[in-house]
């Protein structure tokens, strides 16, 4: 049992390494050129209809689960795979191809700048191939997630693009990148690197976020911008709430006291955004409080399109307190 739990934490940290590095990556590629992907999602949108802010939240998201991306610029993330572009049955597995050869096999691949080749690696095809294999489901909310069932097969992807899509349409930004601590800098708090440590209560488990000390209400901030995911009583985290980021990252606040008035599922928030206040609540049935000192609970979680998993988030929340904002 003692080498089980060993492997298991070995298998979490090397994940949670894993997930710093493609954060690292994702900041020194750069803010993608945010300009040039909402032309191309709005030149989509004219010719296709499926709404922008859909195409853009199919992109990110793609963004998010693919390091290697077909784009031969990187500027689209959206890649699909070969035998679905050029169709199941054809001989001819190649990036570039006539378009009719690519119809004649009933692949996904089109033509999107006129040039009379489905490219995998062109922008243009690529946003126009997705949007035109959603397209034969229809435009509306419903019938584009019928259309992202079918493609991904699996329930978190819809819901994350969906809600993705939700955000991009509220904000009318790509522009989603700024982050800040969960607790104001003038507040009263302390910390330390706590994740991967061992807990206790409801059997032997790793510690999956850091603890932040502060006094009985104060308020805890939204450190991204992104959508309620969840929000109630959990016997492990008490009083919490979930919120999911554009880049796929689901941010848990727990131990909460009480939540902001008006915080409700389904809401949009942005960095600075107050949602809660840090109190002692957990560890029990729903109102159980005080068994521990008053602290926030920050988590992060990770989605690769496959899985979700917990990274350690002391490195991003050092940087966020050095900005003091």
């Amino acid at each position: 049992m003692k080498h089980k739990w060993v492997i298991v934490t070995i298998i979490v940290f090397a994940m949670s390494i894993m997930s710093i590095s493609i954060l690292k990556a994702e900041e020194k590629q750069g803010k993608y050129d945010f300009e040039t992907r909402m032309a191309l999602y709005k030149k989509t949108e004219a010719v296709t209809q499926i709404p922008w802010y859909f195409l853009a939240a199919i992109d990110q998201y793609e963004h998010n689960i693919h390091q290697e991306k077909a784009s031969k610029t990187g500027i689209v993330g959206i890649t699909i795979p070969i035998e679905k572009w050029v169709g199941e049955t054809n001989p001819a597995l190649k990036e570039k191809l006539p378009e009719e050869i690519v119809a004649l096999f009933d692949g996904m691949g089109r033509d999107g700048d006129g040039d009379g080749y489905v490219d995998r690696k062109n922008d243009e095809d690529i946003l126009y191939s997705m949007a035109n294999w959603i397209l034969q489901y229809g435009v509306t909310r419903d019938d584009i997630k019928t259309a992202l069932w079918n493609y991904y097969q699996r329930e978190l992807t819809v819901y994350s693009i969906t809600n993705m899509a939700k955000i991009f349409k509220t904000l009318q930004t790509l522009d989603l990148e700024k982050n800040v601590f969960p607790v104001p800098p003038n507040a009263n708090y302390s910390y330390r690197n706590t994740w991967g440590d061992p807990r206790g209560f409801g059997g032997r488990r790793i510690h999956e976020g850091t603890d932040i000390f502060a006094n009985y209400g104060v308020p805890v901030r939204s450190t991204t911008y992104g959508i309620v995911e969840m929000k109630g009583w959990n016997k492990f985290g008490g009083w919490r709430i979930g919120i999911r980021d554009t880049h796929n990252i689901y941010h848990y606040y727990a131990h909460l006291q009480s939540y902001q008035k008006d915080v409700k599922l389904g809401q949009i928030v942005k960095p600075g955004d107050i949602i809660g206040y840090v109190g002692s609540s957990g560890y029990g049935p729903k109102g159980t409080s005080g068994k521990f000192p008053p602290h926030l609970h920050y988590g992060m979680y990770r989605d690769n399109g496959k899985n979700e998993w917990s990274f350690d988030p002391y490195p991003l929340l050092r940087k966020w307190e050095k900005q003091r904002e």
